[in-house]
């Protein structure tokens, strides 16, 4: 299983899974390019389940713009 929620990086959109008992062990920086990792919602704290969220699930801030690299980020 590759875990409950997701993060990613604000920077280069590397996504890493991760389940509630291993949050600890979520690096605050990107592994590839050093930028930040987030794992949850800056307004209200919630953690996210897709690699794609743009908008956080419980109170709908923005979590980062919906394009990276020129590109539409799409939930699958």
């Amino acid at each position: 299983m590759l875990g409950d929620w997701a993060a990613f990086c604000l920077s280069c959109g590397a996504v890493r899974r991760w389940f509630e008992d291993s949050e600890s062990e979520v690096p605050e920086e990107c592994p590839q390019c050093g930028g930040e990792m987030l794992r949850r919602c800056r307004s209200c704290n919630a953690p996210f389940s897709s690699a794609f969220a743009v908008e956080c699930e419980e109170c709908g801030v923005q979590l980062r713009p919906a394009e990276l690299f020129g590109t539409q980020i799409r939930k699958s």
